[in-house]
Parts: C-alpha cells; sequence; structure tokens
C-alpha cells in the first residue's frame, strides 16, 4: 500500500512542510517549502500557504512535529503566536488521519527509521545503532531537545522528554563563575541556558564579564560566525565551553536514561560537527567517574540527514497508520 503524507515540522521562526510517501517500510520525503511563521496568521494559513505552492490538492494525511509539549487540547509556543487544537485538525484542514509529535519524539522516530548514512561518527565505537536497548537522543537549537528511543529489535517506542530543562551542573572552577554570572540574570540556570541558540550568547558575556572586556559581539548570528571560524577569542572560548557542556549532558542523559548509544541532532549540533571531534566533547562524555569505561564503549553519533523533522514526523505517522 501506498499513502502520500504532508508532513510538518513547526517551530518558533519556521514552519517546514514536505509531502512524504510511505510504502510498505519504505518512507521517501520531497524537497521541503520552510515558511516564516511571522509571515503567516495561523498553522492553517500556512497550510494553504504549502497547498497553492505543491499546486495540488493535499493528502489527507498529516503529521506534525510541533517544538514544545503535545499533550492537552491547545497547543503553543513560546516564540510562535499560533495555536493549534488537534481535535480541530480534521474539519479545519480537511485531513483524515493525523499524529502530533514533540519535535525531538520526531528525530526519535527518525533515528529508528534511518540507515546508517544519515550518520557521522562522533565517539565511541564506530559501528551501527544497536537494534536493542535505550538510545538517548539530544540536540541544541532553538531551545535543548531530549528524547528517549527505546528499541526492541523490529519495534521500538518513543518517550518524549523535557531533559533540556535539567540544572547545569559546573564541572571546574571557571564554570562556576560562569554559572554565578548567569544567576544574575536568570533564577534557575538549566542546561538550555548553555546549549541553545542563545546560551552561546549567555557563556559569552559571562566570560566577557569574568575577563573584564566588553561584549561586543551583540548579534547571535555574527557570534556564532566569529566563533566558528576563531576570529574572535572571547566567542572562540565560548564555543569550547559550549562543546565541553555539550559532552558533559550528553554523558549525564545517557546514563540517567541506561542508554547503549547516544545520537545528537538539532540545527547546532550539525552546525558543529567540524568542530565536535576537536573539541572536548568526547573528554566530557566520559568523564562519569567509575563508570568511565562504559561510556567509552556508547556510540556517539551525529545525525546528518538535512531534515530529520520532518522525515520523523512522518515516520511516526506510518508507526500509527501502517502503509
Amino acid at each position: 500500500m501506498t499513502r502520500q503524507i504532508v508532513a510538518a515540522d513547526i517551530g518558533g521562526t519556521h514552519a517546514r512542510f514536505a509531502l512524504a510517501t510511505c510504502e510498505g517500510s519504505t518512507l521517501t520525503l520531497d524537497e521541503p517549502v520552510t515558511l516564516k511563521t511571522a509571515d503567516h496568521g495561523s498553522f492553517q494559513l500556512a497550510w494553504q500557504e504549502f497547498g497553492r505552492r505543491v499546486g495540488a490538492p493535499l493528502p489527507d494525511a498529516l503529521a506534525i512535529s510541533f517544538a514544545g509539549p503535545v499533550g492537552g487540547e491547545l497547543l503553543k509556543l513560546t516564540n510562535n503566536p499560533w495555536v493549534i487544537r488537534p481535535a480541530l485538525i480534521p474539519e479545519k484542514l480537511g485531513v483524515k488521519d493525523y499524529v502530533v509529535v514533540n519535535d525531538f519524539g520526531a528525530v526519535a522516530h527518525a533515528v529508528a527509521a534511518f540507515d546508517g548514512t544519515a550518520y557521522m561518527h562522533l565517539c565511541g565505537p564506530d559501528g551501527p545503532l544497536p537494534t536493542e536497548g535505550m538510545i538517548t537522543i539530544l540536540g541544541p537549537g532553538t531551545g535543548l531537545g531530549v528524547a528517549g528511543l527505546l528499541r526492541d529489535g523490529a519495534d521500538y517506542r518513543v518517550i518524549e522528554t523535557e531533559g533540556g530543562h535539567v540544572d547545569f551542573a559546573p564541572l571546574d572552577a571557571l564554570e562556576d563563575r560562569i554559572l554565578a554570572e548567569l544567576r544574575r540574570s536568570f533564577r534557575r540556570v538549566s542546561v538550555e541556558r548553555i546549549l541553545s541558540g542563545r546560551g552561546l550568547m549567555n557563556i559569552y558575556e559571562a566570560l566577557a564579564s569574568i575577563e573584564g572586556r566588553p561584549a561586543e559581539l551583540r548579534d547571535e548570528k555574527l557570534l556564532w560566525g566569529a566563533a566558528l571560524d576563531g576570529s574572535d577569542s572571547l566567542a572562540a572560548a565560548a564555543l569550547d565551553r559550549f562543546c565541553l557542556t555539550l559532552g558533559a549532558v550528553a554523558g549525564d542523559l545517557a546514563l540517567a536514561q541506561g542508554a547503549s548509544a547516544v545520537a545528537i541532532g538539532g540545527g547546532l549540533g550539525f552546525r558543529l560537527k567540524d568542530h565536535l571531534p576537536r573539541s572536548g566533547f568526547r573528554d566530557r562524555f566520559i568523564a562519569k567517574g567509575r563508570f568511565e569505561r562504559r561510556m567509552d564503549g556508547l556510540p556517539v553519533k551525529l545525525i546528518t540527514h538535512p531534515q530529520p523533522g520532518l522525515f520523523g514526523a512522518a515516520a511516526a505517522f506510518a508507526k500509527a497508520f501502517p502503509c
């Protein structure tokens, strides 16, 4: 059986749409269309714009990846004025079947469906992800997404979490001082205050204060550019701390979830693909005291697929409504 699906990946700034085709166990994704949420008054209006661009009637099947909790009758995003009422989706959009999953839940569904070509190896044993046990999935982007993928041979279960909001735990004297600086602005400092697009700016400003230097880079895009190309020493130092913290948090989450592997996604995760292998990521990932040998035996992969959210939403649909 072959079925077409509209996959949608909704974030605070962009909504991405693509047609997906499900045929048995095979899932393919067409070229995505990216719309700015600020340019459209609602998800329904963005859906209609996507339909105009496709130039044909849209399928009666919809899979949504949503950057936030998906339980309840009303879905809202912090940085997006859209409101989605799942119960009204069939009436408003004319679809018959639909699924709504958390954005990193969608990434977990994608990991369950990907083959080995969708990853770059970071550290640990260089082999395929295991088909049994837990895989920890995390990734920095606008926020820090965290999910779990529990595999049992041919079947799997996705565990959606808000693990990005656990407390930030400093691991050396400099990070103690960074935490103290961040507490001037935040009553509670979660790891998302560090591991996100805005997180690099938070580290940069804290280091500037510690160094007694002005924080001259005020634009996040310019800061990330200067950090990645090394043209600003303070920005580069902030990026080093970002990568160290990502390694530490990935290791903590893997321990907490009893994972046998880790997959890192998120827009910033992919942006760091050339930097992470040269950073202190691995050292912090395995630095878990008596569990260091165990941590060094976990394969850690970076997701390189360009649209894991869209692909994963379609995969979630295919699991709920087998093709």
